[in-house]
């Protein structure tokens, strides 16, 4: 099994992602690119110590980036919107 740190890598914290956590309890993770739903409710119900009530994931492709003549690719990357119980709730934004 891998590491927590692994499965859910950072909380992605934009304007969307704010609206989604303040009406429906939904938060936003960068997680590993192969971990599966299971994995991610898992290692969020150990990490923060709330109730997961359901795990939706997109896949975010990379962008192509220009340097002149030079062009390279961003890496592909996985996002999941976590939805968590009525009464649990995650503070990211530290006052």
């Amino acid at each position: 099994m891998a590491e927590l740190h692994d499965i859910v890598l950072r909380p992605v914290i934009t304007e969307k992602s704010a609206h989604a956590e303040a009406g429906q309890n939904t938060y936003v993770f960068e997680v590993g690119i192969n971990t599966n739903k299971i994995e991610i409710r898992n290692a969020v119900q150990r990490l923060f110590g709330v109730t997961v009530e359901s795990v939706k994931t997109s896949i975010v492709r990379g962008k192509t980036r220009r340097s002149g003549r030079y062009s390279g690719r961003r890496s592909d990357w996985k996002k999941a919107y976590i939805r968590l119980a009525e009464g649990d709730l995650l503070n990211f934004h530290e006052s």
